[in-house]
């Protein structure tokens, strides 16, 4: 226990990869500084055969955690999907006072058990569920270097814990990211691959958004393409605003497409974390190679003149489904309070 103990409070070398819910255990999978640079996901699509891994139960990690006086002391990247974020996440990283770490699998885990709390072990208890939590954040907070703060983005399902994650003793700053309604759903429009995640998530997002509304208001079956996608916009978007209810100046919203006419706002997203930027080192990120290849798969060349050419495409292609889909936002926004805000707040 004293080597795991010792490993804890040295490094995020063991990253908290997952949990068992019926053996009430983490494993850890090993990662050096150069893994999670790497990584545009903190999931299975990080495991090779060389990745070495080790199980503990909570119990047993608990009592390191607070033997070993860890702190939480985190910033967060929400967003909607699709908006940049990870493109943001890479620019952050890139300062040497911040430490990315890019869609952790736990958070969605913990994000799936606020939303189905009786999916978690009776034996927990009350607060299992919260204590767990916490320990995990507590890990996330350690970094590489002692300047550095370990900057979250998290997954878009993970909307439905930013209230309870931005309300946290320990106050942490938070990024929300998105795009308009209609940039929205042509982005997803115009990649046959985004269309085909957006239709596999739809059900959960339908059931999401009509939890918060409380109401079961429509049929999937029911909806066109673009009114699905105006409904996944809604379902993000409205637990956002809810999350930002309480969260005054320690929440920045940034507009994806405000952000790539104008990048020297990142100086601006990096002193809202605290992190010590200089305009120069800023410059000196937004020269380098993040803003010209694609953050999700590096190898790729992106930029945001391509990012247009797919949008005008997509809308030249899409239009009359782009349209279906605002008329709906329109019309949901009239009928319930949640959406309504969803786009006060976005306008």
């Amino acid at each position: 226990m004293n080597d795991f103990q010792d490993s804890l409070t040295d490094s995020p070398k063991l990253f908290p990869f997952s949990m068992d819910l019926g053996s009430d255990s983490m494993s850890f999978v090993h990662l050096a500084r150069t893994d999670y640079e790497r990584a545009s996901f903190l999931d299975p699509r990080i495991l090779t055969p060389q990745t070495r891994a080790s199980s503990l139960p909570w119990a047993e990690i608990a009592q390191a955690i607070d033997s070993s006086h860890l702190k939480e002391r985190l910033g967060f990247i929400f967003h909607i999907g699709h908006v940049g974020s990870t493109l943001l996440s890479r620019l952050i990283g890139a300062h040497p006072g911040a430490f990315s770490l890019r869609e952790p699998m736990l958070l969605r885990g913990f994000a799936q058990l606020k939303n189905e709390p009786r999916h978690a072990p009776a034996a927990w208890g009350s607060g299992g569920i919260e204590a767990r939590l916490t320990g995990t954040l507590q890990l996330f907070s350690r970094t590489f270097a002692a300047r550095e703060l370990a900057v979250v983005k998290a997954t878009s399902v993970v909307s439905e814990l930013s209230a309870a994650l931005l309300s946290r003793a320990s106050k942490p700053k938070a990024i929300m990211m998105s795009v308009s309604p209609e940039s929205y759903i042509a982005t997803i429009l115009g990649g046959p691959n985004s269309r085909q995640e957006a239709k596999a998530l739809t059900p959960g997002r339908l059931q999401r958004l009509q939890r918060r509304i409380k109401c079961e208001a429509w049929r999937a079956e029911d909806l066109s393409e673009g009114e699905t996608l105006a409904l996944a916009w809604a379902c993000e978007m409205s637990a956002l605003a809810q999350a930002a209810k309480s969260s005054g100046t320690r929440l920045l919203r940034v507009d994806f497409d405000e952000f790539l006419l104008d990048p020297s706002s990142l100086l601006t997203i990096l002193r809202h974390f605290d992190i010590g930027a200089t305009a120069v080192e800023a410059q000196a990120i937004l020269e380098g190679p993040e803003m010209r290849r694609y953050s999700k798969a590096p190898e790729h060349a992106y930029d945001a003149a391509l990012r247009g050419d797919v949008l005008n495409h997509a809308r030249a292609m899409h239009g009359d489904e782009i349209r279906r889909g605002l008329v709906w936002l329109d019309g949901a926004a009239g009928r319930f309070d949640e959406i309504r805000d969803a786009l006060q707040f976005k306008s």
